[in-house]
C-alpha cells in the first residue's frame, strides 16, 4: 500500500501525493483533473484503500460526458482498476459490461482480464450472444455493437473453455482484427497450433495494421514457433521486440528459468531481438 504522505511525480514532473489525487478524483469540480487523477492513481499503481474506493465510485459517475455522451471518466476508472490488482472490485467492473458506452464495457472487459478472476466469464458469454450475425457495426459509430476484441482476448487470457463454440464463429467475421483475435483465443482454449499458423499467415499480409495486431497476439500467448516469422515482419523494430520478448518470457516461464539451463530456443530467440537492436 502507498503512505497518503508519498510523493510521486505527475506528467508534468509536479509532485503529487496520493491523497491529492484522491481528493482530486473525489471533490474537484474539473473535469480534466478527475479524469487525471484516475489516470494517475493507475499509472503509480496505488493499492491504497482510499483510492481503490475513489476509483469504484467514478465508475458510476454521471457528470463527466463526451459529446458522444460517453463516461470518461469512467474509461479512466476501469482501466486504472485493472492495474491494481484487487478482485474485490470485479462485481463493480461487471457491473460497467451493461454501460451504454462501448469504451467504458471495453475498459472493464480488459480490466476483468488483467485481475484473471473467471467469475465473469458467464457474463462474457453473453456478450458474445447472437454469434458474427449480431456482431455489426453500430450507425453512426465507428465501433462493433460489443468490444469483441477485448472479449476474445479475455475469454482466451482466463481460460473459459466452455467458450470454444461461441468463439468459434469469430474466426469468420468479417473485420480481420476480430478473426486475430479470435485465432488467438482459439489457441489459447485447445492449444491448436493451427490457430496461431493463422497469425503468422497474416504477417506476411500487405496490411501493416494487421501484421501488428498479429505480431501483438503472438507475443501475448508465447507462441516459439512464430519466433523468426515476427522478427522477420514488415513492422517497426520496437513492436517486434515487444512481441519476442513476450514469446520469450512464456517460454522460460514454461521450462522452469532459472532453476533450469536455458534452451537453445531461448537463445535463438534472444539472438533474433539482439539483431533488432
Amino acid at each position: 500500500m502507498v503512505l497518503e504522505s508519498q510523493q510521486l511525480v505527475n506528467a508534468q514532473g509536479e509532485a503529487l501525493t496520493v491523497d491529492q489525487a484522491i481528493s482530486n478524483l473525489r471533490q474537484t469540480a474539473d473535469p480534466s483533473l478527475r479524469y487525471y487523477a484516475a489516470w494517475w492513481l493507475g499509472r503509480f499503481r496505488v493499492r491504497d484503500g482510499a483510492a481503490i474506493a475513489a476509483l469504484v465510485e467514478a465508475l458510476k459517475d454521471e457528470t463527466d460526458r463526451a459529446p458522444d455522451g460517453g463516461y470518461p471518466l469512467r474509461r479512466n476508472a476501469a482501466r486504472a482498476l485493472g492495474k491494481l490488482g484487487d478482485r474485490t472490485v470485479v462485481p463493480a467492473l461487471m457491473g460497467c459490461l451493461s454501460c451504454p458506452d462501448y469504451y467504458v464495457r471495453e475498459a472493464a472487459i480488459q480490466a476483468l482480464e488483467m485481475l484473471g478472476d473467471d467469475v465473469c466469464v458467464p457474463a462474457l458469454r453473453a456478450m458474445l450472444a447472437g454469434g458474427i450475425e449480431a456482431a455489426t457495426q453500430v450507425e453512426g459509430k465507428p465501433h462493433l455493437v460489443q468490444p469483441y476484441n477485448a472479449i476474445l482476448e479475455a475469454l482466451g487470457s482466463l481460460g473459459a473453455r466452455a467458450a470454444v463454440e461461441e468463439v468459434a464463429p469469430f474466426l469468420d467475421h468479417p473485420v480481420p482484427q476480430v478473426q486475430n483475435a479470435a485465432a488467438r483465443a482459439m489457441y489459447q482454449l485447445t492449444g491448436d497450433a493451427a490457430y496461431c499458423n493463422r497469425l503468422v499467415q497474416v504477417l506476411q499480409g500487405p496490411n501493416l495494421q494487421l501484421r501488428r495486431s498479429a505480431m501483438m497476439d503472438l507475443g501475448a500467448v508465447g507462441y516459439l514457433p512464430a519466433a523468426g516469422a515476427i522478427a522477420a515482419t514488415l513492422a517497426e523494430n520496437s513492436l517486434k521486440l515487444i512481441a519476442l520478448q513476450g514469446v520469450l518470457e512464456h517460454h522460460l516461464q514454461a521450462t522452469d528459468f532459472p532453476e533450469s539451463s536455458l534452451s537453445s530456443e531461448a537463445r535463438q530467440v534472444m539472438a533474433l531481438m539482439d539483431d533488432l537492436l
